[in-house]
């Protein structure tokens, strides 16, 4: 298994040199500012979600489940990518807002989870808009990730693999619900495509977060107060998570990953480039307990399934998040 410690060697002068942390990758995912939105040419089943509105004894369609997911996403307890499915990361998301809120953390939709869900959010906000693709979209640099880390490690930048990957995360959902609502288009510049309206900034300090294992969730807190929370893998079988409680001891955008492969005479290192498909994703955040972290995913879709060498996993735009928020010194709990 390759190690991960992205942060524990010194890279030769040359890719010190280069300045990562404005990469067009993290421009993609937090600057949304300019984007062209509108509501118009909206298909008849997104305008059903727009529209969709919770009622007791209502029977819950795919419309109403992508408007829970967005209510969540929007009110920063993160279902993880969106989908349209009401799987494990989406009912954590819903137990995690009622107890955000001080609600009973039942995991069922009702009346009070309904009001606190939409009592911030305007009744005219759509989940899905038209999005036109800009010609920078199209000229982004791609390019398939390889298998292995010394194939890895040859790579200028372990870039989105396609321009699907990249609005998916852009836009928080699942590369195969942006297929669903997208069929026979052609990506191509000044082509309009159906997206998910994303969530704003959080605009929380986070000076604590506490990782569970138990529930695969990383709850972020200012104070004593919860304003976060985001489905997460932490550790595996084969390399579990310590416990205990640590600090963020360096953050940074874009890191580069030390691979560490074999043993003895066996044994090589590779360095690996930075990008959306680099081991650790676009963000680290190394603990005081040495070779651990906080960090994103290359498989946004396995966040609570895959497995983690130790480290505490997150989709790419909820560390994102967890970055602008969060400073050196703060308080993390692995439990």
């Amino acid at each position: 298994m390759d190690s991960t410690d992205p942060l524990s060697f010194e890279l030769p002068k040359y890719e010190q040199s280069l300045d990562f942390s404005n990469d067009p990758t993290i421009k993609s995912i937090e600057d949304k500012d300019g984007k062209r939105y509108t509501t118009l040419n909206l298909s008849n089943y997104a305008k059903q979600v727009n529209d969709a509105t919770w009622s007791p004894n209502m029977n819950v369609n795919s419309a109403m489940t992508i408007k829970m997911q967005a209510l969540l996403d929007w009110n920063h307890a993160s279902p993880g990518p969106i989908d349209g499915g009401w799987g494990m990361n989406s009912k954590k998301a819903l137990i995690n807002f009622q107890t955000m809120k001080g609600l009973p953390a039942t995991g069922n939709m009702d009346q009070k989870t309904w009001d606190a869900l939409t009592k911030k959010i305007p009744a005219s906000k759509p989940v899905l808009v038209t999005y036109t693709l800009t010609d920078d979209d199209i000229k982004t640099n791609f390019a398939t990730t390889p298998s292995g880390s010394e194939a890895k490690s040859k790579m200028k930048g372990l870039y989105y693999q396609d321009i699907k990957e990249m609005l998916a995360e852009r836009f928080h959902m699942d590369v195969r619900y942006l297929d669903k609502l997208n069929k026979n288009k052609n990506y191509q510049a000044g082509e309009t495509i159906t997206v998910l309206n994303t969530r704003g900034p959080l605009n929380e300090r986070i000076n604590r977060v506490v990782a569970d294992k138990a529930s695969k969730t990383l709850y972020a807190y200012n104070g004593d107060k919860l304003v976060a929370t985001y489905p997460t893998t932490i550790g595996s079988d084969a390399t579990p998570s310590p416990q205990g409680t640590f600090k963020i001891i360096n953050r940074v955008k874009m890191p580069w990953y030390k691979a560490t492969v074999g043993e003895g005479s066996d044994k090589k290192i590779h360095m690996l480039p930075p990008g959306p498909n680099n081991p650790v994703g676009v963000v680290w955040m190394g603990l005081s307990k040495p070779s651990y972290g906080i960090h994103g995913s290359p498989k946004p879709e396995g966040i609570s399934r895959q497995a983690s060498a130790g480290c505490v996993r997150l989709t790419n735009w909820d560390v994102l998040e967890v970055y602008a928020n969060i400073e050196n010194g703060a308080t993390v709990i692995l439990k």
